[in-house]
């Protein structure tokens, strides 16, 4: 800082003994050495302040950075789970409507037994047979038909028509 030298230095020891004197020259001494490590504390002292300043400062701003960044990868990750949601939902959607239009394509490929047969309104007087392989009575009322067509009816277009049950292993 100083540029002061080793004559330089013995010049002002020379004249500090000329002026003060053999006798106030160690006390001066003394007090010169004094100021000297107060004013080496205190520079240290702000020198040291400053790092801790600029060190917080540092620390301040990495922190705020690292916040940006957790927020940045909050609002990335909230934004990709939306896209999944959505994303699911579609791939949810299509397969319900890939299994609707499937179903309607069995229940078109099933012909309702209904339908298969024939009406029986034959006019010769042979006992009509039923599909159980009964004969049919002669005299039928309108309850029983009723109660045989809603039988009927429940089980026209199912998938037991087509598919048996599956025996247990």
């Amino acid at each position: 800082m100083f540029d002061i030298g080793f004559s330089e230095l013995l010049v002002i020891a020379v004249v500090a003994l000329i002026v003060l004197g053999p006798e106030r020259l160690p006390k001066a001494a003394r007090f010169a050495g004094l100021w000297v490590r107060r004013a080496r504390a205190q520079w240290y002292s702000v020198k040291d302040e400053l790092e801790r300043e600029l060190a917080s400062e540092e620390l301040k701003r990495n922190l705020k950075d690292a916040q940006d960044a957790l927020r940045d990868t909050e609002q990335r990750i909230r934004d990709s789970a939306r896209e999944t949601e959505r994303q699911f939902e579609d791939v949810r959607q299509a397969v319900r409507d890939d299994a609707k239009a499937l179903r309607e394509d069995v229940e078109s490929a099933i012909t309702p037994p209904a339908l298969a047969r024939p009406p029986v309104a034959s006019p010769d007087p042979a006992p009509a047979i039923e599909e159980e392989g009964r004969p049919a009575s002669t005299t039928t009322d309108a309850h029983d038909e009723a109660t045989t067509d809603d039988a009927h009816a429940s089980d026209v277009g199912t998938t037991a028509d087509l598919f048996p049950p599956k025996e247990p292993r």
